[in-house]
């Protein structure tokens, strides 16, 4: 439990109270702002510090009581965001003391969760980037090298050393082209479209191997989390690692709020699903309420019909969903499972429509 729950109501507000102040940091870098407006900006900045001062205070209160764990990028963000203005305005007497408010630039990427899994590729695929900047490297100080032996003669302003000549290597290997240095002879150009070439490239690699981890990364996290869905079903609580590997892999999860139609009666039966938290009702003359390791659109995928019941979300419910290509699988590789399901369909048949 937080140890002061009325300040809760700050931790959502990050970037909502981080934007006013940033435009309010660069509105005072106008030199012909009027000193009402002046005085009025430093109170949006002095209102912003305070609502981060309790943010902080918080923060460091839950740490103290043992509330907050592995946190300690947050803890780092919320104490920048308060000292170094505080700093500023204590030991800094120019009227650029508001610049160091600045730091709030930080306070978006607080809670996000977007920079661990960039961590988590980054360290997969060190080896290859570090490859391919060493790659870049390489080309850039050869082009450098060339670029200045060919052009030295000719445009000794731009290209009189390899500093210099490195300065155009830079900007024609990432294809930006300023057009401040162009080579003049044939075979400097001959040199630029190679060097811009080779810039695609290697930029498409850098590209690639982020695209590829994150794409691994994601894949491995859902995989996880499905895992663990699914071993919640009593269903397939007695299977082996292999059977739930492949269950793993044709299940989808799926989360609806309360009220939400999961299913409606007459539409085409593409899939059954699988609760694992909350409650569904089905709409037949006597409802059912279904709930965790209950299973129901069965009757749509085995006989081919259209749905027979309207299902919807009584509460908040987590769901699997099982798409009918992947249920013709399911019932090859695991025969037990489908006797299962069509056994409670035969059953429900007799009874009462189940969707």
């Amino acid at each position: 439990m937080s140890v002061l729950p009325f300040l809760r109501i700050y931790a959502p507000l990050n970037a909502v109270l981080a934007a006013p102040g940033l435009l309010a940091v660069a509105a005072l870098t106008m030199p012909d702002m009027s000193g009402r407006s002046r005085l009025a900006l430093t109170a949006v900045l002095a209102v912003i510090w305070g609502a981060y001062l309790l943010q902080m205070a918080e923060t460091l209160l839950k740490r103290w009581a043992g509330d907050l764990r592995d946190r300690t990028p947050a803890i780092a963000i919320d104490m920048l965001a308060v000292l170094v203005p505080l700093a500023a305005f204590l030991l800094e007497g120019t009227p650029d003391r508001s610049l160091y408010c600045a730091v709030w630039l930080l306070k978006p990427l607080r809670d996000s969760t977007f920079f661990p899994v960039l961590g988590r590729v980054l360290a997969n695929e060190a080896r290859n980037l570090i490859g391919v900047t060493t790659l870049f490297g390489v080309v850039l100080f050869g082009v450098a090298l060339a670029a200045y032996v060919i052009e030295r003669d000719i445009q000794p302003g731009k290209f009189g050393s390899i500093p210099q000549a490195m300065w155009w290597a830079v900007v024609t290997l990432s294809t930006t082209g300023y057009g401040d240095a162009i080579p003049q002879s044939f075979a400097g150009r001959v040199l630029a479209g190679a060097v811009m070439m080779c810039g695609i490239g290697v930029f498409a690699l850098w590209a690639g191997i982020l695209a590829s981890g994150f794409y691994q990364e994601i894949r491995r996290e859902d995989f996880v989390r499905n895992w663990q869905l699914v071993a919640a079903v009593p269903l397939f609580q007695k299977l082996g690692p292999a059977a739930l590997i492949e269950i793993v892999r044709a299940l989808r999860p799926r989360n609806l709020p309360a009220g939400a139609v999961i299913c409606r009666r007459g539409e085409t039966g593409d899939r059954m699903f699988f609760v694992v938290e909350g409650r569904v009702s089905v709409a037949t003359p006597h409802p059912v309420e279904l709930g965790p390791g209950a299973f129901f659109g069965e009757m749509a995928l085995i006989s081919g019909e259209p749905r027979s019941a309207t299902v919807s979300a009584v509460t908040a419910v987590s769901l699997l969903s099982l798409h009918a290509a992947d249920f013709q699988m399911l019932c090859s590789s695991s025969p037990e499972i489908a006797e299962i399901i069509r056994k409670t369909a035969r059953e429900r048949h007799g009874a009462a429509p189940m969707a």
